[in-house]
């Protein structure tokens, strides 16, 4: 950083008031490889005269691509039945066998109605499912009925309404556990959590302290609050599908949106 002219940081790259300390004179572009900055300390750089920029729109069908499929593995037990197979205890096809939930008119709660919300939104009307959201502002009204989606102003009253529960706001200090305890609470004992945006947006030792008391019914986890740690108590419920923060897999971007079926 003291010879660069230009920082290409990563999301797991913390790029604090620290860091920036040994930026030299010429740096005066953080180009951030990613949709997030909030592992950048902003008002620093601003401080130092240094742009920081991101790639806002890269990642959308990808993240929500990953978002479709974990409301669909939780509800489905799709891995517990891929357990079942690989451990050899499969006995064959029975009437009561792994038996899931159906998405089908079921409430999908949007936390987040950007880009990534919205591209989830639209997969989730294709699959039949209600969709509501909680957002700062509310979306026009061409788009909403596109959508076919109802705004809340209220996050508390659409949590105690939804079926499924996906998370897709930025993490800043004011989301920072918006999912809180008191929140989790708020959802009935057979709605699942959805999270492909940040870890910190929930807090993580409430939602498995109820998932564990099956107070929840299911989670599916793409990012944690402290990773790349992840609480070895979440990986043993058979009720979370957890992936390595795999929405974006390397290489060419592999979104279905699009494709020719």
């Amino acid at each position: 950083m003291a010879e660069a002219d230009v920082l290409v940081p990563t999301v797991t790259d913390r790029i604090d008031a620290a860091v920036l300390a040994h930026a030299g004179p010429r740096l005066k572009l953080i180009a951030n490889f990613g949709n997030g900055v909030d592992h950048i300390d902003l008002a620093s750089a601003r401080q130092r005269g240094i742009t920081v920029t991101n790639t806002p729109g890269v990642l959308t069908e990808d993240t929500a691509d990953m978002t479709m499929a974990l409301i669909l593995a939780v509800p489905r037990r799709l891995i517990e039945g891929v357990r079942l197979l690989e451990d050899g205890d499969w006995q064959g096809w029975s009437p009561t066998g792994l038996l899931g939930t159906r998405l089908w008119g079921k409430r999908l709660g949007i936390i987040g109605m950007g880009r990534i919300g919205q591209a989830v939104a639209r997969r989730a009307k294709a699959f039949g499912m209600q969709v509501h959201y909680h957002n700062r502002r509310r979306l026009p009204a061409r788009l909403e009925q596109s959508l076919e989606a109802t705004w809340w102003e209220s996050l508390d009253q659409m949590l105690a309404r939804a079926d499924v529960i996906s998370i897709h706001c930025p993490h800043t200090p004011a989301t920072y556990h918006l999912l809180s305890a008191r929140r989790l609470k708020q959802l009935q004992p057979h709605a699942y959590v959805i999270n492909t945006a940040r870890g910190e947006v929930v807090d993580e030792n409430a939602l498995l302290r109820m998932l564990e008391a099956g107070e929840l019914a299911g989670a599916g986890l793409d990012v944690y609050e402290h990773e790349p740690a992840v609480n070895p108590r979440l990986l043993a419920l058979p009720s979370v599908v957890a992936l390595p923060h795999m929405a974006l897999p390397p290489g060419k971007p592999a979104s279905i949106w699009g494709k020719r079926c």
